[in-house]
C-alpha cells in the first residue's frame, strides 16, 4: 500500500469512529515483528504504549536502504506505525529525512484526534527513524 492509498481511503471516511477503525485495520496489516526484536534496543521511549522499531540497513547499489519492522501492544499505535512505515521503509536516508511525517498525519487530522500522550509517541517514532537515517548518512559519507 502506498501513502496516497492511505489518503485516498481516509478522504473517504468522514466519521473519525471509520477513521479509526481504518487506521487499527492498517495496524493489522503489518509484517509479524520476531519476538527477539523486541528488545530493549528496538523499543522507542517517549511513548505511552509499548513501541518497537527495527531498522535493517542494505545497501542498494551506492544507496544505503533503511528497512523497518514495527510492533506494538496498543491497536491503533500499530496502525500509527504501519502508516510511518509506508512513508520511511524501503527508503534512502536522503529521502527519509526528506519527509515531513508530521505534515501528513497533520494532513490526515490526526493532530486534533490523538491524546498528547500519542502525539509526543509519533513524534518519538519519527524522531528515532530521522535519528537512525542520519545515523546512515554519517556512516556512508
Amino acid at each position: 500500500m502506498t501513502i496516497d492509498e492511505i489518503r485516498d481511503n481516509f478522504a473517504l471516511l468522514d466519521d473519525w469512529d471509520d477513521r479509526y477503525r481504518y487506521v487499527i485495520e492498517l495496524g493489522r496489516t503489518l509484517t509479524p515483528m520476531p519476538d527477539d526484536e523486541h528488545s530493549a534496543a528496538n523499543k522507542v521511549q517517549g511513548c505511552a504504549s509499548q513501541v518497537w522499531l527495527s531498522k535493517q540497513l542494505e545497501h542498494a547499489g551506492d544507496e544505503p536502504v533503511l528497512t523497518y519492522l514495527g510492533d506494538s501492544d496498543a491497536h491503533i499505535v500499530r496502525g500509527l506505525i504501519a502508516i510511518l512505515l509506508t512513508l520511511y521503509s524501503g527508503r534512502t536516508p536522503q529521502q527519509i529525512l526528506a519527509i515531513d511525517a508530521v505534515a501528513v498525519f497533520d494532513e490526515f487530522g490526526f493532530r486534533e484526534h490523538l491524546t498528547p500522550q500519542r502525539s509526543n509517541g509519533l513524534r518519538s517514532m519519527i524522531e528515532r527513524i530521522r535519528t537512525d537515517a542520519r545515523e546512515a548518512l554519517a556512516t556512508t559519507s
